[in-house]
């Protein structure tokens, strides 16, 4: 090719010559960028994939802010409540489930264009809604969006990168979801600040709709991944891409992609359920299931409304979330430095032992109705042991202990059970909660406690080991 090819020379460059190679005979070449434009591409490609998680956090988090004012305008019962925060969540397991069928057939980046019209049109939906079906229509939407971009962001991302930058690239992915929380805090503050009544809520549902359309828009300018490519037998345009993303070695890894597709084609017919996979089954379901048995979620999601429980006005509830996110958005960074450095199995040995006393914090507060002023900073407390432990552990977990011939079918049951119980809690919390303030946070922490001693006695650790040598300590032959 006689021209460097560029991302943003139409509005979808499916149709560019990037796409459709010209191919000599005896090679393909491109004109490759050197230096500091690889970087540039590869973080282009990276930070829009990564947007998914923003959205995700976002639209996760921003039901916090209007869970009182849905209660008050749609004459809501805890029941309803539960019901309206948990309908996103069977969107989001839905979403999960199917995603990454759809990205196979289809392409990460295509798929990933449909979540970014899902999201828009959940928060225009959201936004409009004129009763609560059509409010619960549309969160379900979104929640089909979050699931989805779940599973294809940091697949998309991961088959993207060359794999000296891989790890660094796929962090992006977690580290926007922490973000977008942040964010969906911060704009519930900010809405509150300028006393729009009854349609606040409208407000902080719709103002998603400007990061989901650029979302859309910016997904037009990043490239197909290689894997994928080869898997639909796009070979010359794999390595092209590889190419553009910095690879040193663009045919050895093409091979290597190529070799590894063979591989997985012969061994899609092996059972994940066959007796020899039980042990990781057991962690992987286990730690996710521990995950959001920690509460974190049902904090994030109704963390006004607990704020406002213990006597906090609706402002001063929103700016105490803000805090609450901006410390998840800190710790979350601390984890990420120390899970290579200290283990997965001590975080999440310590994280247990510091959540546990800090929810059980949180639920003296509430039963003897003294102390609010501790609420925020035994939250504070909860949420900087989740980060640097569950928050940073799980999805790294569920990878490592899957040989690959069954790792995407090992990662999809964790994330089930994870996505499953986060919306049985988001469900029943509100209804629990209602009748004790205190019951729910007991309970996260005797789970807290539980999860100490199973970790202790049956988890393995995996730092610094191979992922050889981890199915040897798993008894995998």
């Amino acid at each position: 090719m006689g021209h460097q090819p560029h991302f943003t020379q139409s509005a979808d460059y499916a149709s560019s010559h990037l796409i459709r190679p010209r191919v000599s005979k005896q090679s393909t070449t491109i004109a490759r960028p050197t230096g500091d434009a690889v970087n540039k591409y590869l973080m282009r490609a990276a930070i829009v994939g990564a947007l998914g998680g923003l959205l995700f956090g976002f639209d996760t988090a921003v039901i916090a802010g209007t869970t009182q004012q849905l209660a008050e305008v749609f004459q809501l019962t805890p029941t309803t409540l539960g019901l309206t925060v948990f309908i996103g969540l069977f969107g989001t397991v839905i979403g999960a489930m199917t995603s990454g069928v759809l990205g196979q057939k289809i392409g990460g980046r295509e798929a990933l264009r449909i979540m970014a019209i899902l999201y828009t049109v959940s928060a225009i939906g959201c936004a409009i809604s004129w009763n609560w079906p059509v409010l619960m229509a549309a969160r379900f939407v979104g929640g089909i969006g979050i699931g989805g971009s779940s599973v294809l962001g940091p697949v998309y991302i991961a088959e993207l990168a060359p794999a000296k930058s891989r790890g660094r690239m796929v962090g992006l992915f977690q580290t926007n979801v922490v973000l977008g929380i942040l964010l969906a805090y911060l704009s519930n503050f900010l809405i509150t600040t300028l006393h729009l009544g009854l349609a606040q809520w409208r407000w902080e549902f719709g103002v998603a709709v400007a990061p989901s359309i650029a979302f859309l828009v910016m997904l037009y300018g990043i490239p197909r991944s290689s894997r994928w490519l080869v898997t639909t037998h796009q070979t010359d345009e794999a390595r092209q891409v590889l190419e553009l993303m910095g690879s040193p070695n663009s045919q050895a890894e093409l091979q290597e992609i190529i070799d590894s597709v063979h591989f997985e084609r012969g061994a899609k017919q092996e059972s994940l359920f066959s007796g020899r996979y039980n042990r990781p089954i057991f962690l992987a379901v286990s730690v996710g299931l521990f995950n959001q048995l920690s509460g974190i979620n049902a904090i994030l999601y109704y963390s006004n409304y607990i704020f406002a429980s213990a006597g906090f006005s609706s402002t001063s509830a929103a700016l105490q979330t803000v805090g609450v996110g901006l410390v998840n958005l800190v710790a979350t960074f601390l984890g990420m430095s120390l899970i290579d450095k200290l283990g997965r199995k001590t975080l999440l040995l310590v994280g247990a032992v510091g959540m546990a006393l800090a929810l059980a914090g949180v639920s003296a507060v509430f039963y003897t109705h003294t102390h609010q002023n501790l609420l925020v900073w035994l939250l504070v407390l909860f949420i900087v042991f989740f980060a640097i432990s569950q928050g940073s552990v799980i999805w790294v977990y569920i990878a490592e202990i899957f040989p690959s011939r069954v790792r995407s079918k090992g990662q999809s049951v964790g994330s089930s059970a994870h996505w499953i119980m986060n919306a049985i809690i988001a469900g029943v919390f509100p209804y629990i909660a209602a009748r004790s303030q205190g019951a729910p946070f007991t309970f996260f922490s005797v789970m807290m406690l539980i999860q100490f001693l199973i970790v202790l006695f049956a988890y393995p650790e995996t730092k610094g080991s191979s992922l050889e040598a981890i199915q040897v300590q798993l008894g995998i032959h």
